[in-house]
Parts: structure tokens; C-alpha cells; sequence
């Protein structure tokens, strides 16, 4: 844990906490001037950095990649997401108090997997994004910043479990079903994904998936999208581009990949790309090689 201040103006103060649970490091920032000398870019990372808002924060400006992004402010309880593959630097204009978190991208990719839901491939958050329930979470540990030892390692967990999976639904695309009448059983729902992951290269039918799962072909369809939110084409095309993604990282040639996701071919994989992810496969591996 690390708890440090020091002045920037005569009677300002910068005042920086920070906890690490596992992976997950966990920071709150806060100042009470008014022009904070802008600090070093971030280290690139295979990360997310997600930012919550505790106060009104009146004016400051935003630089990705050293180009001026954003110049104004952020109300409370704003929340920012940024790839931490980018570089940011920030200049703060006015007093700001926010909770930092930073996660890999391994480990959302990992528990979105643990949870049943291996179609995840990325967040997204709209500009001018407020999220009580992020916020929330962030006030929850403040105790715990301020003095480590008042909050056990399994709290930690909880919050960071729970500002997970708020995260993967809200803005990672990913759906959570109450357990209701007309969803699938959760021995069905794995059965669903397995078949579908097992066959992503395959030719099947729903009529195949829907005998896997010990159902009619309507009430499976049905029931599918109740539980995930989406069709069960749309997930297997989600999945084979999350597995698409994983893959550039390696030394794969992009149309190696695409026939080892289950694409007719590269240039289809390229338009199945650009519409989920609203880049090409070509430019994100150059994207991911620069960090």
C-alpha cells in the first residue's frame, strides 16, 4: 500500500493511495489545487484503466498517444475507461478526487471465461458516462485505501468480483440472467457453450445445439437469447472473434487465424472484425506491436 502527498501549489496537496489485490491494483488520487503539473504517460500495458469520479471535477485536459483528446470537465460519479495499450497523460486544472482501478486484460478475459461467457472481447464506455453503481463500489473501499488493515483480503475480492461483473455486463457486452422461467439450466447453458466453442469451425445447425441441450429447437432459441442476451449465431460470432483476437499476439498469419476461428476465409474475417470491434484484425495486431 503505498500513501504519499506533496505540494504543488503553496497550500495544495496531491494525495495518492493505493491497495494491490492479486492482479488488480486499486488507487485513489485526489488534489485540492488547481493546476497540477501534468505527470509522465502511463507505462503501456495489456490493461484497462477504469476511473471514477468521487467529486465534481470542474476542468482538466486529456492526451492519447500525445494528441489532445478531451478538454473540460467530469461530474460526480463519471466514469472513463481507457486501454492501457494507449499512452494518456493528463493535465488537472481543478480539484479532482477519483478511485483508479487498473485490471488486465488476461484476467476480464479469465473470468468472463470462469463465468461461462468466453465470447468477451473487450469495454467499451460512452463518453459522458455516469455509473452510480461503479462509484459506489470506489466509496466502499475508500476505508480500506486510507488504512489497509481495516478491510480483510476476502472484502477486497468481493468488491473487485462485483465491480467485475458490473463491468462485463454493462459494457463488455456480456448478459447475466436472473434465474427465471424460459431461461436454460445452468447444465444446458454449458452444454450450449461447449458445443458451440468445440464446433467453431464446424458446420452444424441449431437443431444440433438444441439436441445437446435436450430441447426443442424454438424453446432453445428462446431460451439462448433469455440467458445471453443475443442469438446463439450471434455468440459463436462474438466467440470466434474474441479467439480471433487472442490469437494475433502470436505468429499466426492472419489467414491462418481466420480459418482457425471458423472464418470462410481472411477478408471475411476482416469484415466480421470491422463491425464487431469497428477496427480491421491487420490493424489491431499492428496497434497491439507498438506497446
Amino acid at each position: 500500500m503505498e500513501n504519499t502527498s506533496e505540494d504543488s501549489e503553496s497550500d495544495a496537496e496531491l494525495v495518492h493511495q493505493s491497495i494491490t489485490r492479486g492482479p488488480v491494483q486499486i488507487v485513489r488520487l485526489s488534489y485540492n489545487g488547481y493546476d497540477l503539473p501534468p505527470r509522465a504517460s502511463n507505462p503501456k500495458a495489456e490493461a484497462f484503466g477504469i476511473i471514477s469520479q468521487l467529486i465534481d471535477f470542474k476542468k482538466h485536459r486529456l492526451w492519447r498517444g500525445g494528441s489532445l483528446v478531451y478538454e473540460g470537465g467530469h461530474p460526480k460519479a463519471s466514469l472513463a475507461i481507457t486501454d492501457l495499450r494507449d499512452e494518456w497523460s493528463c493535465h488537472h486544472l481543478s480539484p479532482f478526487d477519483n478511485v483508479r482501478f487498473v485490471i488486465p486484460s488476461s484476467y476480464i478475459r479469465d473470468f468472463a471465461r470462469d463465468v461461462g461467457r468466453p465470447e468477451f472481447h473487450d469495454l467499451r464506455c460512452p463518453a459522458g458516462t455516469q455509473d452510480t453503481v461503479v462509484l459506489g463500489l470506489a466509496t466502499a473501499l475508500l476505508p480500506v485505501l486510507g488504512n489497509p488493515q481495516s478491510g480483510t483480503t476476502l472484502f477486497v475480492e468481493q468488491i473487485i468480483l462485483a465491480m467485475m461483473t458490473h463491468l462485463a455486463q454493462s459494457y463488455g457486452g456480456l448478459h447475466f440472467p436472473s434465474r427465471l422461467k424460459g431461461t436454460l439450466a445452468p447444465w444446458q447453458e454449458k452444454r450450449a457453450i461447449d458445443f458451440l466453442s468445440a464446433h467453431m469451425t464446424g458446420d452444424f445447425s441449431i437443431d444440433d445445439v438444441a439436441k445437446a441441450c435436450e430441447l426443442s429447437r424454438s424453446y432453445f432459441i428462446k431460451a439462448f437469447k433469455e440467458t445471453f442476451g443475443k442469438t446463439p449465431y450471434r455468440w459463436l460470432i462474438e466467440y470466434r472473434v474474441a479467439r480471433a483476437k487472442d490469437l494475433l499476439t502470436s505468429e499466426m498469419s492472419l489467414a491462418e487465424i481466420a480459418t482457425a476461428c471458423g472464418f470462410a476465409d481472411q477478408s471475411h474475417m476482416t469484415r466480421i472484425f470491422s463491425q464487431v470491434l469497428g477496427t480491421a484484425p491487420g490493424h489491431l495486431r499492428r496497434f497491439m506491436q507498438r506497446k
